[in-house]
This record gives structure tokens, C-alpha cells and sequence, in this order.
């Protein structure tokens, strides 16, 4: 697969805890992301972030948080990335999606 230099890059802002059917959200978006043929996701876990509700999740040692801020980024054409975003929209009750645009110096892997 290659992809042109003019890419676009997706990220998705949810909580930890987030769930869809029956599994974390950000491992769901990744799998579903595979499937459609998408050139590859990865995922962020963050140390501290407030969303919509403006509460704070943090990693402390005297407050432990169980929902804490992750990010998965997608590479991708926008319109393939518009595409999943469409086809993904109802599994995510809260979050935020940005689309930016993304300048691909490179996209390889190691085989020959």
C-alpha cells in the first residue's frame, strides 16, 4: 500500500473506560480500522486531560484514575478517513475527532 505525501491524519480523543461491544473502544476503533484497509492506527494513552464535562483525569498515586485520556491516530487519505469516521460515529457517545492535514515523508516496512 502506498500512500500519497498529501495524507490527512485522524484523532480520535476518548476515555479509557470507554467500551463498544464489549470491548475498549480504542481497541475496537484500531481492529475496525484494519479492517477496512486503513494504512494503520496507533493508540495514546495520556497522563492527565479534560474533555466536555471539564473534569479532570489524571495518574496519580493518591488518585488513581481509571478513565484516562487516549488517542488514536490514523493516517490515511481524508477520504478514506471521512469514510471510517461515518461508519464509526454511533460507537463513540463521547469524545472529540479532529481531521488535520498530514505531510507522509515515508511509509514502509522492513520486507524486501
Amino acid at each position: 500500500m502506498e500512500l500519497p505525501e498529501q495524507g490527512s491524519l485522524l484523532r480520535i480523543f476518548i476515555g479509557e473506560s470507554d467500551r463498544y461491544a464489549g470491548h475498549p473502544l480504542f481497541e475496537w476503533l484500531v481492529l475496525e480500522a484494519r479492517r477496512q484497509g486503513l494504512a494503520g492506527a496507533t493508540v495514546l494513552r495520556g497522563i492527565c486531560g479534560f474533555g466536555a464535562h471539564s473534569r479532570i483525569h489524571t495518574f496519580k498515586i493518591e488518585r488513581l484514575s481509571e478513565d484516562l485520556p487516549i488517542i488514536v491516530e490514523i493516517v490515511d487519505t481524508r477520504e478514506k478517513l471521512e469514510a471510517f469516521l461515518a461508519s464509526v460515529d454511533g460507537a463513540i457517545d463521547e469524545g472529540l475527532a479532529t481531521i488535520e492535514k498530514a505531510y507522509v515523508k515515508f511509509y514502509r516496512h522492513g520486507e524486501a
